[in-house]
């Protein structure tokens, strides 16, 4: 259902608010420059500064604007499960194409509780699931075994997961556990080649928001089996996925986004604050290296 680059979009604010117009324009630039699908509301969506009506807010712009030219997959992950399923049945009710659900956050649940939560959430709504497993976030690791039982009891709803575990080996205890019709992101820019190679099919990006033309054409390329122009076009990305990361993310991203155009400002909302000069000289020189400025 899902493949190529698919970027985890920022959200953009001024003067402290929810800056539509941006938004709009962005997500213009990543359709026209070849992005597959859009994810608002994710990690580096700062989903979690957004009140409950700022998150629908951008979901519903998101949908609007994309108007059907690429699936929109909605963040609609919580550390609480009643949460999580109202963000999913807006997402549903707005035209979202699947929701991308993180495991729970803080509650540290055990692998039958993230059974539970994912179980009551398929249940309750119909939309697809994209898992999302990144545990150096939330600290809870969704574990294989529980991916392959969530797509066991589920095939029709549990369809993808993107994967930051770091743990390129997941990649065939997917494929082994479900089968190829799993569709596999990679959720770590840097790791994109080799997670392709195992299996995966694309990566729901960080570094897209920056380089959407750039990053689309690696994933081209990767699906293309060429190898060469894959390893090309990484070398160009990769001091950029790492400078995406030189400080709390998405500062870098915002800094870079800023740096690229001049109608997203370089504004995140507390506990986050603008990159430090280290990271805009790391993100700077990862610019000019991918021919970005």
């Amino acid at each position: 259902m899902f493949s190529g680059s698919i970027p985890a979009l920022v959200t953009p604010f001024r003067d402290g608010a929810f800056d539509e117009q941006a938004f709009r324009r962005l997500v213009d630039w990543q359709i026209e420059s070849g992005s597959s699908a859009l994810v608002p509301c994710g990690t580096t969506g700062e989903n979690s500064t957004l009140s409950n009506a700022e998150h629908h807010r951008v979901i519903e712009l998101c949908v609007e604007q994309a108007a059907g030219r690429v699936p929109v997959i909605a963040g609609c992950g919580s550390n609480d499960t009643m949460n999580a399923l109202l963000h999913m049945n807006f997402s549903k009710k707005c035209g979202a194409s699947a929701a991308l659900l993180v495991a729970p956050y803080y509650n540290r649940p055990s692998q039958e509780g993230l059974l539970a939560h994912f179980t009551y959430l398929a249940e309750n709504n119909d939309l697809p699931i994209v898992l999302y497993n990144v545990p150096g976030r939330t600290v809870t690791d969704l574990l294989p075994g529980t991916v392959c039982e969530l797509a066991r009891r589920f095939p029709d709803r549990f369809i993808a997961i993107k994967d930051a575990s770091g743990d390129l080996s997941r990649v065939t205890d997917h494929r082994m556990g479900i089968g190829k019709h799993f569709v596999q992101l990679c959720g770590d820019d840097e790791l994109a080649l080799p997670f392709n190679a195992a299996g995966g099919v694309g990566c729901i990006s960080v570094t897209a928001n920056v380089a959407p033309k750039l990053c689309a054409e690696f994933q081209a390329a990767c699906a293309a089996n060429d190898l060469e122009e894959a390893r090309r076009l990484n070398d160009l990305l990769y001091p950029l996925h790492y400078a995406m990361f030189e400080d709390s993310s998405p500062g870098p991203c915002k800094y870079a986004l800023a740096q690229v155009h001049g109608w997203i400002e370089n504004e995140l909302r507390l506990p986050l604050v603008p990159c430090s000069d280290k990271a805009r000289t790391a993100v700077d020189a990862a610019l000019a290296h991918a021919g970005l400025l």
